[in-house]
């Protein structure tokens, strides 16, 4: 048995991601529990059964070697036009069917309609991936308009999470990419973004900070120095002259 046909046989069970380091540790879990069963045979005062030579060396299965084995399956596809794909995402490698066979698949979904976003949520999701962390007064700084609406759909469709707050005045929330975001675009992380590296470095236009209202004497003073009565600012204790 190969370990490549091993991996094939996991990934296609497996309902989520699986990274080299777990499938090796699967494989290698595997071969452990065969030589306890046989431990136990000889304890037991029974003639142990006689491990197969692919089983032993799959005992010393490495992340590298697992690695190796996808690489050797894509392969395989490619060249026999398999409809199926061995991709990376962030959590791991898992087993898709590809791009071109997906007018039959959605065959099976005839309820599900494709989800389409508007140009203003692709932009502060944009803005959310190449900036992120990133706060809201920082992204409306970018588009000019208010995102609160924006920034509610991109939460509620789980493609941006709050990862924390920032060390500003007011603790502004920060926002970041999910793992949701990465598996819709088909990404391992924010370098594979186009353009990745230099959008990064753009300054961006620094958000605008509301001050807050001056002490009533300062409002007062102020007004003054502008020639306004006292009684026209709204003070209770001046009176008409």
């Amino acid at each position: 048995m190969q370990l490549s046909a091993i991996v094939e046989a996991l990934l296609l069970a497996s309902q989520n991601p699986l990274p080299p380091e777990e499938i090796a540790r699967l494989v290698r879990a595997r071969v452990a529990e065969a030589e306890d069963i046989r431990v136990r045979e000889v304890d037991e005062g029974k003639t142990p059964a006689v491990l197969p030579e692919w089983l032993l060396e799959l005992g010393v299965t490495s992340a590298e070697k697992v690695t190796a084995a996808i690489v050797e399956l894509n392969e395989n596809y490619s060249e026999n036009s398999r409809a199926f794909t061995i991709v990376e995402r962030p959590k791991g490698w898992k087993l898709f069917t590809r791009i071109e066979y997906g007018d039959f698949v959605r065959q099976l979904f005839p309820g599900r309609k494709p989800e389409r976003m508007s140009g203003p949520a692709m932009e502060t999701l944009a803005i959310i991936a190449y900036r992120q962390p990133i706060t809201k007064a920082a992204i409306e700084a970018v588009r000019g308009v208010a995102c609160d609406g924006m920034i509610q759909k991109l939460l509620d469709r789980d493609l941006i999470r709050i990862g924390g707050r920032a060390e500003l005045p007011g603790r502004p929330l920060l926002y970041e990419t999910t793992d949701l975001f990465f598996e819709h675009f088909g990404i391992r992380s924010i370098d594979d973004l186009p353009n990745s590296t230099e959008l990064r470095k753009v300054k961006l236009p620094e958000p605008v900070v509301t001050s807050a209202p001056a002490p009533a004497a300062e409002q007062q003073l102020a007004l003054s120095d502008l020639g306004v009565p006292a009684a026209a600012a709204g003070d209770p204790t001046a009176q008409d002259s």
